[in-house]
Order: C-alpha cells, then sequence, then structure tokens
C-alpha cells in the first residue's frame, strides 16, 4: 500500500495542534433569549413605561390597577408568542438538519482504509477521493488524477482539472479565485466529477475556505424593514400622545381656571383642591397616552408572523426567522445565484439537431427509430459514465454524465444486457484528438462521438430525420453551432463508419447521426418566477461566477436581458467603478458575471446604503456571507449547510415558484398589519379625542380604564386574529415594492384613520349628549355602560371597512372563518360583562363593578348597535368621493 496513513496516536496530537474539522454550528435559539428580545422592541418600551406610570399613580391612589397588570400581561403574551414562534423556526430547521446523514470519507489511517465522519478528518490524513466523493477539507492531491466540481465555493459547474504533486508541495495561504481552478489545490465541499486521487489534508475545520465563509456570517444583521418602520410608528404615535396629553391636561387646568373665575379666584380655594385637580389633570392625560398607544399591534404582529410561519410550509417554505418572511415582501432587488437557483446545476441535453440543422424535440425523438437506435449505441458503448445500483449516473466527465442521463438508465441497461451488442475495440476521448471511438462488431460499424469540427473535417453524408443518408449542408450546419454558440451551449457530434476502428484517425466514410447541443438550462418554472417577480416591481439581478458571454446567454433565457438599458457586467469591470458610480447603474444590472463573494456582499451593502430591501439566493459556501448580510436570505433546500446557516428562509423545494409565494404571502401580511393599524388607529383617535374634549362637555370619564383596557388587550388580541388571517390576493403582486423607511400610514390611510375616527367621535357625542338617547335608559350608569357597548361594537363594524380599499369588504369571509367568529366572539363577551350583575354570584358582581358596568334593556341594545352600523355606510360613501 502506496500510503500508511496516520496511527491513532497520531491522528490525536493532530488534533490537538491543528484543531478539529467540525465546523461549529450556531447556537440553538433559546427560548429566554428571544423572550428577551422582545423587550428591545420599541412600541413594547413605550407600553412598559405607562405600565410604571401608572403604577406609582396607582400607589398615590389616582389609577386602578387594572390597567397595569393588563398592559403587563399584553407585553408578557407577546414575548411569550414571539419567542415560541422563535424556537419553533429554529426547531424545524435543526429537525431537517438532524435527519441528514453526516458526510462520511475514506481514509488511510493504521495502514489500512477505513471510512469516518468527515468531522473526525484532521490535519496529515491522506483521504481517497473518487468519483461522487466530497471533499472534507483543504489540501494538495498528492496521487492520481481528478476532475473536479467547485460550484459550492464558486458558484460554477465547470470542471476543473486536478493532477497529483509531491507531498512536499503546500496549500496557498492567500486564497484566491485562480486557486480554487489551479492545477492541484482541493477544498473542502466541492465534489470528485471523475477520476481517483489521494488527499494531502493541510487545513481543517474553521481554517479551511468553507470554515472561514462561516465564520464571516457572524457579523450584525441589519433591522429588518418591518421593525425600521415599527420604530418610525411607535415614535411618530408616542410623540402625537405625549404632546397631546400635555397640551390637553393644561387645557383641563385652564378650563378649573377660568371656571372659578380667574387666576387669582382659583388659588384662593386652597392648595387641597389645586393639587387634586393638578392630579385630575395629569390622570387625563395618562388616559389619553393609554388611548393613543396601539398595545395590541406587537400582539398582532407575532400572531400573524407565527400563523404564517406554519403556513409557508405547505408551500416548500422553511421560514427561519418569523420576520424574513415579511421582509420578502418588502423586496426592491433580488440578487440570485444562476448555478442551482436560475438554472438546474447540472449539465444536460437540451438540443438534438440534424447536420442540415433542423431540430427534433428530444420528446420526439423515439418516433425516429433508425435514428435513435444509432444515436443509443454512439452514446451507451461509447462512454466512460454508468448507472449504479441506487440509479444514480456515475463515472465519466460532466459531459459524459449529460448525455447519459440524456440516453436515460433503461436504454443502458438494455444495451448492457444485450449479449451480441459488444464492443471489441475502443479508443476513450483525449485533449488532442477531441474524440472518441467504439468498434461494435455485430453491428459492422464504429461509432464516434467528439468536437463537431473533428468530426465534420471527415464527414460529408449525414442521416436525415426519417434515417436516409443524405449530403451534408455545411452551411446550414454551422449556421446552427453558431446559434448554439451564442447561447452558452456545447455542442458535440455523433457520427459511425463501416470501416474498422483506426486509432488517433476519423475514417473518411463517417455519417453523420446527429448533434447535440448540452448546458446547464434555465429551469422552466425559474423563468416564470422571474417574470412574476418582474411584474411584482422587483428588481432581478443574476450574479455567478462564470464567464460573461455565458452569463449573458443564461439571463437572455430567463428573460432578465430585454432590451439595451439593461446591463451586464463582469467583476473586473465592477471592481473599476467607485461605489457611487455603481449606485447610478444599479437600476440598470441584470447581469454579473465572474462575481466573487466579495462582489456579492458589496452589492447587498451598496443597495441596503441606497434605502432599498434586498433578497439574496443561493445555495453555495460562497454565496452564505451575502445571504447573512441582506434584508433576507433565500438559501435552497439542497444547498449546503453554510447557506441555509446563513439564510431567514429556506426554499425546501428548490424551486423559484416557492421564492415567488414567499415574496406573495410577505405582502399579505404586511398588508394584513395595515389592515389591524387602520382598525385599531381608529379605536385610538376617537378614544384619546373623546376623553380629552367630554370633560368640557360634563362627561367627566366616558370610558373608564377598564374599558380601555378591554379595547386595548380583548379587541387588539382577537382582532389579530379576525384580520391577520385575510386571505392572499393576487392583486398584491401588482404592487410597487415599498422603501425600507416608507411610513406604515399612507396619506389615503391616514385619511380613512381621521375620517372614519371622526366620525366615531361624533356619533360618541350625539349618544352622549342628545336626550333622544339619554331618554332611552333608566339611569345614568345605564346610559354610561350603552356607551361602552356603543364604542366596541362601532369598531368591530369598521372591521369590515378596513377588509377592502374598496368595495369588496364582505367578499372572502369564507376564506377568513375566524373573522365573523372573533366578531360574535367579541359581542358575547361584552354582553356578559354588561350583564355580569344578573348572575348571583360574587364573582360575576366583581366583574360588573370592574367594568363599571350595568344591564341595560332591549331598546338600548337596538338604538347602540344601529347606531354602531353607520360605520360601514359612512366609509363606504367615503371611498366613492376618493374614487371620483
Amino acid at each position: 500500500m502506496k500510503f500508511q496513513g496516520l496511527t491513532d496516536k497520531e491522528v490525536e496530537i493532530s488534533r490537538e495542534q491543528h484543531g478539529s474539522n467540525e465546523i461549529p454550528d450556531s447556537e440553538p435559539t433559546t427560548f429566554w433569549e428571544e423572550f428577551k428580545e422582545t423587550f428591545g422592541d420599541p412600541m413594547i418600551k413605550i407600553l412598559l413605561a405607562i405600565a410604571v406610570l401608572m403604577i406609582v399613580m396607582f400607589f398615590f391612589g389616582y389609577a386602578e390597577i387594572y390597567e397595569p397588570l393588563g398592559t403587563i400581561v399584553a407585553v408578557l403574551i407577546v414575548a411569550f408568542v414571539s419567542a415560541k414562534t422563535g424556537v419553533a423556526s429554529d426547531t424545524k430547521y435543526r429537525e431537517l438538519k438532524e435527519n441528514t446523514k453526516k458526510d462520511q470519507c475514506k481514509v488511510h489511517r493504521n495502514q489500512m482504509i477505513t471510512v469516518i465522519d468527515v468531522d473526525h478528518v484532521v490535519v496529515g490524513d491522506k483521504v481517497l477521493l473518487q468519483s461522487g466523493d466530497k471533499i472534507p477539507a483543504d489540501g494538495v492531491l498528492i496521487s492520481g488524477k481528478l476532475s473536479v466540481d467547485n460550484s459550492a465555493l464558486n458558484g460554477e459547474a465547470e470542471e476543473c482539472k486536478k493532477s497529483e504533486v509531491t507531498q512536499e508541495t503546500t496549500l496557498a495561504e492567500e486564497i484566491t479565485g485562480d486557486t480554487f481552478v489551479d492545477s492541484y489545490s482541493l477544498f473542502r465541499g466541492a465534489v470528485v466529477f471523475d477520476g481517483e486521487g489521494v488527499l494531502d489534508v493541510q487545513k481543517v475545520g474553521l481554517k479551511t475556505m468553507m470554515g472561514k465563509m462561516a465564520e464571516e456570517m457572524q457579523e450584525e444583521e441589519p433591522d429588518s424593514p418591518l421593525k425600521v418602520k415599527l420604530s418610525k410608528l411607535a415614535k411618530q404615535i408616542s410623540t402625537f400622545g405625549y404632546i397631546g396629553a400635555v397640551v390637553i391636561a393644561v387645557l383641563y387646568f385652564v378650563y378649573f381656571i377660568v371656571s372659578a373665575g380667574g387666576v387669582s379666584a382659583y388659588f384662593s380655594i386652597g392648595i387641597e383642591e389645586v393639587i387634586k385637580d393638578l392630579v385630575e389633570a395629569v390622570s387625563l392625560a395618562v388616559v389619553i397616552i393609554v388611548c393613543a398607544v396601539p398595545e395590541g399591534l406587537p400582539l398582532m404582529i407575532s400572531l400573524v408572523l407565527m400563523q404564517n410561519t406554519s403556513k409557508m410550509l405547505d408551500h416548500n417554505v422553511l421560514v427561519r426567522k418569523a420576520e424574513g418572511i415579511e421582509t420578502a415582501g418588502s423586496l426592491n432587488i433580488l440578487f440570485s445565484d444562476k448555478t442551482g437557483t436560475i438554472t438546474k446545476g447540472m449539465l444536460e441535453v437540451v438540443d438534438f439537431f440534424n447536420a442540415d440543422g433542423s431540430s427534433i424535440e428530444i420528446s420526439e425523438l423515439g418516433k425516429h427509430e433508425k435514428v435513435k437506435r444509432l444515436l443509443n449505441l454512439a452514446i451507451g458503448k461509447n462512454t466512460q459514465s454508468m448507472f449504479d445500483g441506487e440509479h444514480r449516473v456515475i463515472g465519466g466527465n460532466a459531459t459524459d454524465q449529460a448525455l447519459m442521463k440524456f440516453l436515460g438508465e433503461e436504454t443502458f441497461q438494455a444495451l448492457e444486457a444485450d449479449q451480441g451488442c459488444v464492443v471489441s475495440k475502443a479508443q476513450g476521448f483525449n485533449s488532442t484528438n477531441k474524440f472518441s471511438q467504439a468498434r461494435i462488431g455485430s453491428e459492422g460499424k464504429t461509432f464516434y462521438k467528439g468536437a463537431p469540427e473533428r468530426l465534420l473535417a471527415s464527414a460529408v453524408k449525414y442521416l436525415d430525420a426519417n434515417g436516409e443518408i443524405k449530403e451534408i449542408n455545411k452551411e446550414a450546419l454551422d449556421r446552427k453551432i453558431d446559434e448554439l454558440a451564442a447561447k452558452a451551449m456545447r455542442v458535440l457530434a455523433f457520427g459511425y463508419s463501416e470501416k474498422e476502428l483506426t486509432e488517433n484517425k476519423i475514417n473518411d466514410d463517417i455519417v453523420i447521426i446527429g448533434l447535440v447541443g448540452i448546458r446547464d438550462d434555465v429551469r422552466p418554472e425559474a423563468r416564470e418566477a422571474i417574470e412574476e417577480v418582474q411584474k411584482a416591481g422587483i428588481q432581478v439581478v443574476m450574479i455567478t461566477g462564470d464567464r460573461l458571454e455565458t452569463a449573458v446567454a443564461i439571463a437572455k433565457d430567463a428573460g432578465l436581458l430585454k432590451n439595451e438599458a439593461d446591463r451586464a457586467l463582469s467583476s473586473a469591470q465592477l471592481n473599476e467603478m467607485s461605489d457611487e458610480e455603481v449606485k447610478k447603474i444599479i437600476p440598470n444590472i441584470r447581469v454579473i458575471a465572474r462575481a466573487l463573494p466579495t462582489d456579492k456582499s458589496r452589492m447587498v451593502r451598496l443597495c441596503q446604503e441606497m434605502n432599498l430591501v434586498v433578497g439574496m439566493t443561493g445555495d453555495g459556501v460562497n454565496d452564505s456571507p451575502a445571504l447573512k448580510r441582506a434584508d433576507v436570505g433565500f438559501a435552497m433546500g439542497s444547498g449546503t449547510e453554510a447557506a441555509k446557516e446563513a439564510g431567514k428562509i429556506v426554499i425546501l423545494d428548490d424551486n423559484f415558484k416557492s421564492i415567488k409565494d414567499a415574496i406573495w404571502y410577505g405582502r399579505t401580511i404586511y398588508h394584513n398589519i395595515l389592515k389591524f393599524c387602520k382598525f385599531q388607529l381608529v379605536i385610538n383617535v376617537a378614544a384619546v379625542v373623546v376623553s380629552a374634549i367630554a370633560p368640557f362637555f360634563g362627561v367627566e370619564e366616558p370610558l373608564k380604564v377598564t374599558h380601555l383596557l378591554f379595547v386595548n388587550l380583548v379587541m387588539d388580541g382577537l382582532g389579530a386574529i379576525m384580520l391577520g388571517n385575510e386571505p392572499a390576493l393576487k392583486k398584491y403582486m401588482d404592487e410597487k415594492p415599498r422603501r425600507r423607511d416608507e411610513n406604515i400610514v399612507s396619506r389615503k390611510m391616514m385619511a380613512q384613520i381621521i375620517t372614519m375616527g371622526a366620525w366615531l367621535t361624533f356619533i360618541s357625542f350625539l349618544y352622549l349628549k342628545l336626550p333622544f338617547f339619554r331618554n332611552l335608559f333608566e339611569t345614568e350608569e345605564q346610559h354610561l355602560t350603552g356607551y361602552f357597548v356603543l364604542f366596541i361594537v362601532s369598531a368591530l363594524f369598521n372591521g369590515f371597512n378596513v377588509r377592502d380599499d374598496r368595495f369588496g369588504i364582505f367578499k372572502g369571509l369564507n376564506e377568513n372563518t375566524g373573522f365573523l367568529k372573533v366578531f360574535f366572539t367579541i359581542i358575547l363577551v361584552q354582553a356578559l360583562i354588561v350583564n355580569a350583575a344578573l348572575v348571583p354570584v360574587e364573582v360575576f358582581t366583581w366583574i360588573g363593578n370592574m367594568f363599571s358596568c350595568v344591564p341595560f334593556g332591549i331598546t338600548g341594545w337596538i338604538a347602540v348597535v344601529l347606531l354602531a352600523v353607520t360605520m360601514i355606510p359612512v366609509d363606504l360613501a367615503r371611498k366613492v368621493i376618493v374614487e371620483r
């Protein structure tokens, strides 16, 4: 045996000196970490500040304990739901990972070859590499010859030839794009296409290129667009609430002074009365702040993200981080890896044509029996590839494997089983001849496979589609070959001769059976998905390590390059430009070729500096740093662990349609958040105005603190379920993308909030001040209890208004069955609170007292519901006016 390998003792020494080959996973998401993270949310901070203020007031006897306790409970629920969602997503991802068998390799150890886990490889190991093996560590080839696929590292599925060097040769310290394709260096994550050899392991674990890329991913991620927008909204609402509260408190205090007959007269009533009025004014200010802040918004967002995270699994989308799904809906620009994402990630036959330049559909080839039979022999009996016991193509180079898949396992096995069809003499492919040949005596023919220019140099005849021999039309054939070359296709020709096989020579009686175009082709579903994503206003940029000409051909086929303004650049051209120059042309860039990982990260950074929301798709280790830096990284399910670790979303079926679905559902989630904001802010605006103005009209406290608690917790929590499951509408994909810092509350939305808030305020004062409504109730307590019902039911009817920006407010209720369930549940709960005193049990009496509610008659209920229903026609009238 040429290599003795390390002994067990030498393995231990090497591991101590150079470390393990394990690339550590990120730490699992813990419930406690996710729970704590919730308290960094700006809205949560405002809620906690209000709770502390009200607790202080409670101890001074100026507030009820219900509101701060209720607020704290709401915050804890939000933290719990957010933490549960985060842990569930992470657990699902880790289960997916654990179900994947660990990579293994064959190493020379203790004077024998043994199979070990890749993680157990150490520096100094001699690893036996064969066709199909994944390279377990970085090092150099010290025995044999290999063809290697480096696509996991540089994104390209091209063959890279490796030949042996001496054991004294060391791996370069500075790794560049050229090192990947040199003649002897091997890197962890690459796959052996063909050949056999021995790797001398020189770097393991985090010192490998794959390990360094994994370390690079530990950088801080940018805030999600939703978080940016919520921070802005929280700041606006808190500013509005605080300023409004101070102004109202001051006005209320001035009202006391004016009522007393002036400043001197007021202060002459005694310091105790002045302090009492001051506390009353401050209490009103606190109530206004409580009214202004949408306490239910964080809870609603947590619930909606949790619901949709589980729903997306049905669409083959594993959401690793809940905010990733909403961010997907906010994308302005999507950078996509080419190999394995836009294309299939492997070479395949995409065109078959005769030597007259006319193509035959591959699916129709079986109908042309004579041509197909001879083609099968030219491929199946003239190859180094085969099917193994697990139905995989092994052996040969990438082109051989593509031809074998084109031939099909059934045909290959039939040829192998045919005892009368035996190769009597053969010569393999070499770079000098550029063809291979095989003699089949029973057929009386020598079959050729090779470069078109070599076979056509000797050929004058070809088989047409009917299997008849005809003269070659060289002009038509050259046009066809040039056309395929422009599409980045590799062309191969097949032929046969009646003469005996002659070494290193093609016989002059060769007849061309046909030619094929081979390339890593565009996925059909990717082409459709790219079109849909572009229609959604999202710029798609293909970023690849391939050469510019190939990238341009693929981009045209995928529908990325459509007109003269669309730009395709190489990495070298990009690096000659300053950041500012690149920013100017970003809107026109469609392709970046020969890209390095640093180019991907740079483009993500520049787009984020332009306030664009950036998405990145990928599957290789080379994609991982950019996947991490992007606002949302889409990792492919079949990709490397490093890519999945970096992405916020894993596309389980590698299908572009799933990316489109993620974007669509992301937009749906955002629309549902907007619907909830409109629903809640109408309540908040009306509550603020009514609470602020009512005291000046002789109604001291139309909405009690416990009523506000009901609004904030019950209405908002159940409102999240009511509007969070609104169906995904096709029209969302026709909208333009939103800017990262765009306000959640648009002008159109603000108009609806103010209009409906004003109407709710108007009907509130009609109800509170008109004798007609007062006379429907026996007591003032019943009248104020009726107002509590009016306020809640009006808000519920407004829930229909926010479901659609136009007039379809009752459409799709069958797709969101929770809407009506919640609607009637809230009315039922409120009816129970109002009538709690009718139940002769102490706890129900306590509930009635807590909410300051007393039972009232059916006439009052009818009047209140009829007044509340006016919310719907008023908003429909507003929409008619806006439409005009």
